[in-house]
């Protein structure tokens, strides 16, 4: 008699999510989607390696957002794996995104304190219409520049305690209140995990949309992905924003892409084709077109990640729904499958598969 085969079982396994987007409300749908996102992972996530945020934990890094993240983890802590997380601008950026945003560098250092330490609604020190609030974020998003100090009518400096808020002193209050409930130590971080590494990257200001990587970090990149690094075994990336033309909504049309140094981090990647990137921020669900970017033969590949929050369409039209990845990883190639949260189905229009050795 023949001996039947048994399936060939996954080296390892991680799961990805992003974009939940967690409110201070804890029936909102963000919050609820996530709650069905956990319940979910745990009934298929024995013996992962992780779960990989990719950004974007919260809706506006507020302390009764990271109070409902902490309830919900704590519901679930006894069936999921570890989470480690990657910034996003939600969590950490120039902006309280509300109607209208509320530009925090227009706000004195007493007033953001207020404002993330109390969960009062703050105006800002400087009293703006509707319109100027836009432009004045509009400015922040491309320059990061600070408000000017003002002076009264007689030409004399205003008192200090009612200039702005530094960006050193608004990005330290953002990290530090990221860093407390997500248990990350700075905006970047890597971890070897059953024999793999996951490398974590992120902005390092707080800006209201975008990325900005250091050179410090770009050097960092470069010597964490040359650790045992050989052809037949991938390296996980994970950073919130995606590269310009690259997965679903980053094209330049779209204008989704979002790292001021894309060409810099482009050239590190592309010394490293085994790498695999995980990215968030666009929202786009995973039966859009390229929700896996092959790198096209120069360029690691690159999958968009989806949101557990809600999604968006080719169409640029919101759609409510919940989706993520799970990886697994085999001894010559990587399976990615998506993953429909609401209704606890796997996707089967996203399923791609990276295959090793990846030569250079």
């Amino acid at each position: 008699m023949k001996k039947e085969q048994l399936p060939e079982l996954p080296l390892a396994s991680f799961q990805v999510i992003t974009d939940t987007h967690v409110r201070d409300d804890a029936g909102h749908i963000h919050n609820r989607h996530l709650e069905q996102a956990l319940a979910d992972i745990a009934t298929f996530s024995q013996g992962s390696s992780g779960i990989m945020h990719v950004g974007d934990v919260t809706d506006r890094g507020l302390p009764g957002e990271y109070r409902e993240l902490e309830r919900i983890l704590k519901q679930h802590a006894g069936n999921l794996p570890d989470i480690r997380y990657t910034v996003g601008n939600h969590d950490i950026g120039a902006i309280v995104f509300q109607d209208p945003p509320l530009p925090l560098m227009a706000m004195t250092s007493a007033k953001v304190a207020e404002l993330l330490e109390q969960d009062k609604h703050v105006e800002p020190t400087i009293t703006q219409t509707r319109a100027e609030s836009a432009a004045l974020v509009e400015q922040l998003s491309h320059g990061l520049y600070t408000v000017p100090a003002h002076v009264s009518s007689d030409g004399k400096p205003v008192p200090s305690e009612v200039e702005p808020i530094t960006i050193a002193e608004l990005w330290h209050r953002r990290l530090n209140d990221f860093e407390i409930t997500t248990g990350m130590k700075r905006s970047y971080h890597d971890h070897w995990i059953n024999g793999y590494h996951y490398i974590f990257l992120g902005t390092e200001q707080p800006h209201p949309k975008d990325c900005e990587l250091s050179a410090e970090q770009l050097v960092w990149l470069e010597l964490k992905l040359s650790e045992h690094a050989t052809p037949d075994r991938p390296i996980f990336l994970f950073l919130h924003q995606p590269l310009m033309n690259t997965v679903a909504g980053s094209m330049k049309e779209q204008g989704w892409y979002g790292v001021n140094q894309d060409a810099e981090l482009k050239a590190v990647l592309a010394q490293y084709p085994q790498a695999i990137l995980f990215t968030g921020h666009t929202h786009w669900q995973l039966e859009a077109q390229r929700t896996m970017y092959d790198g096209e033969g120069y360029m690691p590949t690159m999958f968009n990640a989806s949101s557990v929050g809600y999604l968006w369409t080719d169409q640029d039209e919101h759609l409510e729904g919940s989706e993520g990845l799970h990886v697994e990883i085999y001894k010559d190639r990587v399976v990615v499958k998506g993953r429909n949260f609401v209704t606890g189905e796997w996707i089967e229009g996203a399923v791609f598969t990276v295959h090793y050795p990846v030569l250079d």
